[in-house]
Formats: structure tokens, sequence, C-alpha cells
């Protein structure tokens, strides 16, 4: 989906053309164009309106997947707002995770927790594993 300050004419004439052919479809993007001016908010204070504004709309869609998302969001406003207050979001756990489980799927497995550990500390600790050349090191006496 392209953000709607970066669409070209061209690009904003076909999703117009698109939504009236399509109008369920024209009415969930046009609130998935709303998430992206709840998030450019900066403060809690003008976050709070926001989402409860799009909440409702989303509940009014009268688009059953949206009702159901709009339910998930009333039901965990406090911690989404909550962002506005830190700014900060657990996407670097779950990157770090996602690099844990593609190991695990690479072995099928490990025999012991141990292995397991070991793979985690490869995988994710940024270890830097370079054997340093004796040819190529400078403390070494030169023979000339």
């Amino acid at each position: 989906m392209i953000p709607v300050a970066k669409q070209t004419h061209e690009q904003a004439a076909s999703i117009a053309g698109l939504t009236k052919l399509y109008p369920k479809t024209g009415r969930a993007y046009r609130i998935l164009n709303a998430f992206d001016d709840f998030y450019s908010c900066l403060t809690r204070e003008e976050a709070q309106p926001q989402l409860y504004a799009l909440i409702s709309w989303m509940r009014r869609s009268r688009l059953e997947q949206m009702k159901q998302a709009a339910l998930t969001l009333r039901n965990h406003a406090e911690n989404i707002l909550l962002y506005f207050d830190c700014h900060m979001t657990n996407a670097i756990c779950e990157g770090l995770n996602s690099m844990i489980q593609a190991a695990k799927r690479k072995a099928r497995g490990y025999a012991t927790y141990e292995g397991y550990r070991a793979m985690i500390f490869l995988v994710c600790g940024k270890l830097n594993l370079d054997v340093p050349s004796p040819f190529l090191d400078a403390r070494l006496p030169s023979f000339n």
C-alpha cells in the first residue's frame, strides 16, 4: 500500500476508480489510511481521540473483519496508547525471536539445550569469529 502522501496523480486516480468499482475494499483502504494519520501523532493526548474515532468508524463500517479488528483495538487501546508515552516497541525482541526460530528450523531440532543455546549465541550474538592471520599481524617482527 502506497501512503497517500507519496502517491502520484495516476496512482490516486487508479485507486479512486478501484474504490468506486469495489466499495467495500475502498472503505477498508480509507480506514487503513486513517491508521497512518493515527501513528503520525506525537503525543498521547493527540492520539487518544483519533484512536477512539478510528475504532468507532471501524465498528460502523459494515465490514465484519474491520468490526473484529475494532474489538481487538478497543481491548488493547491502553497498551496501544502507551506507545505515545515512550515511543518504544518490542520490534527488536520480535526480530531476535525470528532469528532464533529460523536457526531452530534450520537445524531441525537440537539434541541438547546446550547446543540450542550455542546456536542462539552464534546467530544473535554478533560475535566476531574471525581468526587473525599470523602473516598479516603487524606485531610480528619483520625479517628484512
